[in-house]
C-alpha cells in the first residue's frame, strides 16, 4: 500500500490534528482532482510523471492559467506564487511570447537544420551573461548541467565533481539532505565529492585537498530546492579562489537564479564562474536549457576542431523554444524589468518576515529577489538541513492553509514571483501569511 493511500494515524498532538483536519478539508473540496489522480494511476507509475507535484492525499489538477492566476479542475481559483518553480517568469498569457511561438509553428515545426532564431537567441544569452563567451542549448537544466560537467571533465582531463550538500542540479544530480546522508540513487555516475554550503573555510580546504583529481565544482549561488538559502560573499569568494588555485572548473548553476539581474545572481555577487548553466524562464516558459562559459572550455564541443566532443539532441534548437527565447530575453526581460522584479521580491520577503517576527513564532522566509522559501526555525538557516518531524508538519499545514486562502505555492514552501504579480497579489499573500501565523500560533510555538 502506498503511504498516500494509508489511513491517517490517530493524532498525537494538536499539530498533527490540525494537519489531518486540513488534509480532510483539502480532499473534500477537490473531488475532481482526486478522481483524475485515481485515473492517472492506471497509466502512470504513481499517477504522476513529476515527483515534486505529488503530495498527500493527492495532487491538484490545474486546467487553466491567465496572468498570475490558476484554476483547478474543481473550479477553484488561485494566485500563482509558484511560478512553475521559476520557469513561469512571464506568467500564463504573455501575448508577445505566445505570438512568437505561433508564428514559429506557422513556418514549420521541425527543420532538422539551423534556424535564424537560434543564432539570435544564442547572441542574447552571451550578451546577457559575461561569464558565457560561447553557449550551447539543451532541453532542460538537468541536461545543461550534465553537459557542463562533461565539458569540465574533458577540458581538465580529470574525473571528480564536487557538489554541495543540499544542492540540486536536476533529476539525476540531486544532493538534498536525507536521513541516511546519501544522495539520490538515480544520480548520474560521476565520481562525487561533497562540501558544505556556506562553509567558506571547509569548502576551500576540500577543494585544495582534492587537488588535481578535481574536474569541477558545481554550485547554486542560492540553493533553490534546498530552501532558497543564499550563498555568502565569503563562501563564493573562497570557492572561486580555491578552484583557480587547483585548476578546477567552477560552474554556477543559475537555472533558477539567473532571473535576479541582467547578468544573473553572479553579477550581483561580483563572483564570475568559468561556466554557467541556465534553463527555466529564459525561453519564455518553453522547454529549454543552456550551458556556456569560457571560449577555451567550450571549445571541446567545437566541431571545426579534430577530436571534438559530440553534443546531439533532436530538440536542442527546436523552433518554438528558439523563437520564444529571442522574444523573452530580447524584448521583455530587460535589465530594468529584472531589477524591478528583484526589488519587489526583496520588499515582499522583508514584509513577511516582519509579520512572523511580530507574531513571535519560529518562522521566517529566506531568499533573494523574487525567490523565497518558508522555514519553521529561528534563526533562519544559512545552509541545507533536514527538517524535523514537527517542522515538516508545520510546512504542510502552511501549504494547505495557503491553498485554502487561494495562494498556490510549492508543497515544500518555495515561492517564485512572476512578472504579472502586482501589489494586490503581494497584499493577498501577506494577508494569508498574517492569518496563518495568527490562527495557527498555538501549534507554531
Amino acid at each position: 500500500m502506498s503511504p498516500l493511500d494509508a489511513a491517517p494515524p490517530r493524532p498525537n498532538s494538536d499539530l498533527e490534528a490540525a494537519v489531518m483536519e486540513a488534509r480532510g478539508d483539502y480532499a473534500r473540496k477537490r473531488p475532481r482532482s482526486a478522481a483524475l489522480h485515481a485515473d492517472a494511476r492506471q497509466s502512470m507509475a504513481g499517477g504522476n510523471t513529476r515527483s515534486t507535484l505529488l503530495w498527500a492525499p493527492f495532487p491538484i489538477t490545474m486546467v487553466r492559467g491567465e496572468g498570475c492566476r490558476l484554476w483547478d479542475a474543481d473550479g477553484r481559483e488561485y494566485l500563482d506564487f509558484l511560478g512553475e518553480y521559476t520557469a513561469g517568469l512571464f506568467g500564463h498569457s504573455e501575448r508577445r511570447i505566445l505570438d512568437a511561438v505561433k508564428a514559429a509553428f506557422d513556418r514549420g515545426v521541425g527543420f532538422g537544420a539551423m534556424g535564424e532564431d537560434e543564432v539570435r537567441f544564442a547572441a542574447l544569452v552571451c550578451a546577457k551573461f559575461p561569464s558565457i563567451e560561447r553557449v550551447r542549448f539543451t532541453n532542460s537544466g538537468t541536461e545543461a548541467n550534465l553537459m557542463a560537467l562533461t565539458a569540465a571533465r574533458a577540458f581538465t582531463g580529470r574525473d571528480t565533481v564536487m557538489v554541495m550538500r543540499g544542492g540540486y542540479h536536476g533529476g539525476v544530480l540531486t544532493f538534498g539532505m536525507t536521513a541516511s546522508g546519501q544522495p539520490s540513487r538515480v544520480n548520474a555516475p560521476f565520481p562525487i565529492a561533497f562540501a558544505t554550503y556556506n562553509d567558506a573555510e571547509g569548502a576551500a580546504a576540500a577543494i585544495r585537498e582534492a587537488g588535481d583529481s578535481l574536474a569541477a565544482v558545481i554550485l547554486e549561488p542560492m540553493l533553490g530546492s534546498g530552501g532558497c538559502i543564499p550563498a555568502t560573499q565569503d563562501f563564493l569568494a573562497a570557492v572561486r579562489a580555491a578552484t583557480r588555485e587547483t585548476g578546477a572548473i567552477l560552474i554556477f548553476d543559475e537555472v533558477m537564479t539567473s532571473r535576479h539581474s541582467h547578468g544573473g545572481l553572479q553579477a550581483r555577487t561580483g563572483v564570475t564562474p568559468d561556466m554557467t548553466t541556465l534553463g527555466k524562464y529564459i525561453a519564455g516558459g518553453m522547454n529549454v536549457g543552456a550551458f556556456g562559459g569560457r571560449e577555451d572550455v567550450m571549445a571541446v564541443f567545437d566541431g571545426h576542431r579534430p577530436g571534438a566532443l559530440g553534443h546531439a539532441g533532436t530538440f536542442n534548437n527546436n523552433v518554438w523554444t528558439m523563437a520564444a527565447g529571442r522574444v523573452a530575453l530580447g524584448e521583455i526581460f530587460t535589465a530594468e524589468v529584472a531589477d524591478a522584479l528583484y526589488a519587489r521580491g526583496e520588499a515582499l520577503r522583508e514584509r513577511l518576515n516582519a509579520i512572523c517576527a511580530a507574531a513571535g513564532v519560529p518562522m521566517g522566509f529566506t531568499g533573494r529577489g523574487s525567490m523565497l522559501s518558508v522555514h519553521f526555525r529561528t534563526p533562519l538557516p544559512t545552509t541545507a538541513y533536514l527538517p524535523g518531524g514537527e517542522e515538516e508538519l508545520r510546512r504542510e499545514l502552511f501549504f494547505l492553509d495557503l491553498l485554502e486562502s487561494g495562494i498556490y505555492l510549492a508543497r515544500r514552501g518555495m515561492m517564485a514571483l512572476s512578472l504579472p504579480v502586482d501589489d494586490a497579489a503581494c497584499e493577498a499573500l501577506a494577508a494569508a501569511v498574517a492569518e496563518f501565523v495568527e490562527s495557527r500560533a498555538p501549534v507554531l510555538r
